[in-house]
């Protein structure tokens, strides 16, 4: 009897090649066949247009709910440690991305890309929102307090299972469409002239946002080897299976058993490990929010958009809150963070393209920075409520 295994391409090495091939193809198909992608593109940015006040609903209202649900003071402070350490991540992010990036990219940004053709669609398909994010966020919320206040069975159920379908077309569609995607925006550009700046900024990006990554969990531990009065470097150390693990799954759901023992490992009690380590990589996700900070300065600036303190720090803010509610599939986090991108900060479709495939190119190491980062809030809860 022989055995098959199955093969399976995850998301990331799949963006990889759609860049590779948009790069490759773009470099010979006639402008008709690069006008095909452009017209899928645009339909597939109005279908994700449609589904982000969705998302918003689908998955904010039940995480409000669920931290709600669970009041108590345990609760109450992981959430706000996990939150503003999240907000600290996009606020450290920030503070790098404007002192570093203007010298990586240069003074070749908004100009010299505007002067590129921009190629138009055969036909275009609206797909209007049935409402506007603001409105969605606004909603989310206040269905997410009421059902927690009230308790409502039959609210929670239909919740629950509305989330269910928004992650399964996160899962079923739109994840497995972003590739071609992703291969259209890069066909576009390698066909207009403007790729090989991109790509430049890409590789000056993903090196800064690594060191930061490494910087901010040195910072964790440091915080909480301070707190516990233990070694930080020999706390991180032993948090390593779990960055590892992370970096193979992309998961942070998936890498929880991990994540548990080398909690436990650091000498955090079992009752305090099972409590924060399974909350934790659902609602605290820094690396993703320094990733998604400093690329979104780096496109800024690509583009010439205008921007200051106030804006990202309401932007980070915000952010921090949809990170609770980002769904645990590669990619999620973005697809989370969509609707602020555009309400706040005024993304488009091309801006929003390159966000996804900035962010998903780095995924695993985000994923990786978040739960580690786990480890070092699970010390400091110990600390407060098992040793005091």
């Amino acid at each position: 009897m022989t055995l098959k295994k199955s093969f399976h391409l995850g998301l990331l090495p799949r963006i990889i090649i759609a860049i590779i091939l948009g790069i490759v193809f773009g470099l010979f198909l006639p402008k008709g066949a690069v006008r095909l992608f452009v017209t899928f593109n645009s339909i597939f940015s109005n279908f994700l247009q449609f589904m982000i006040p969705l998302i918003i609903i689908g998955l904010v209202t039940p995480a409000i709910s669920n931290i709600g649900q669970g009041a108590g003071k345990l609760l109450l402070i992981t959430v706000l440690i996990a939150y503003c350490d999240t907000v600290f991540a996009g606020l450290l992010s920030y503070g790098t991305s404007v002192s570093v990036f203007p010298k990586l990219i240069g003074g070749t940004s908004a100009e010299s890309i505007a002067e590129f053709e921009n190629l138009e669609p055969f036909f275009t398909i609206q797909i209007p929102p049935m409402v506007d994010v603001m409105a969605s966020l606004v909603f989310a919320f206040t269905l997410g307090l009421g059902m927690a206040f009230f308790g409502s069975p039959h609210l929670n159920k239909f919740a629950n299972e509305f989330k269910d379908i928004v992650v399964k077309t996160i899962e079923v569609v739109i994840i497995p469409l972003l590739p071609v995607y992703i291969f259209g925006l890069f066909l576009s550009m390698t066909h207009t002239g403007q790729v090989m700046h991109v790509i430049k900024v890409f590789i000056s990006i993903i090196g800064v946002i690594f060191l930061l990554h490494i910087f901010l969990l040195v910072f964790q531990y440091c915080i909480a080897g301070g707190i516990v009065k233990k070694n930080p470097f020999k706390l991180l150390g032993k948090m390593l299976p779990a960055y590892f693990t992370a970096l193979g799954t992309s998961s942070s759901a998936a890498t929880i058993p991990v994540t548990l023992n080398c909690t436990k490992n650091n000498g955090v009690s079992d009752e305090i490990a099972g409590f924060t380590v399974p909350l934790c990589a659902t609602i605290h996700l820094s690396g993703s929010c320094l990733k998604i900070t400093a690329c979104a300065v780096a496109l800024m600036m690509m583009q010439g958009m205008q921007f200051d303190f106030w804006m990202f720090l309401g932007f980070i803010m915000m952010l921090g809150v949809m990170m609770v509610a980002a769904p645990g599939v590669p990619g999620g986090a973005i697809m989370a963070a969509l609707g602020v991108l555009a309400t706040m900060l005024g993304f488009g479709e091309q801006e929003q393209a390159l966000m996804i495939a900035l962010y998903i190119t780095m995924d695993n190491f985000g994923t990786a920075c978040n739960v580690t980062g786990d480890g070092a809030i699970a010390l400091v809860i110990d600390k407060m409520f098992r040793r005091s």
